[in-house]
């Protein structure tokens, strides 16, 4: 996510405290949110799916997801 979007967040979350939100921005603000958290979502699985336990043998097993 680019730098001025996060930025934009957290102009409407300041400005959210101080004098509320017109509908729009509200709007705004839910949209750009959703779209961070379904990045950090995409950031966060490729992390996990890049990480590997080793065991005591030296063995070298992927991590799992649940349900495997």
């Amino acid at each position: 996510m680019e730098q001025a979007k996060i930025d934009r967040i957290n102009e409407l979350a300041r400005k959210h405290k101080t004098e509320g939100l017109t509908p729009e921005e509200t709007a705004e603000r839910h949209a750009l949110r959703q779209e961070y958290i379904a990045g950090f979502k995409r950031s966060l699985t490729h992390h996990l799916d890049r990480v590997h336990f080793v065991d005591e043998d030296g063995n070298k097993e992927k991590l799992k997801k649940r349900g495997e």
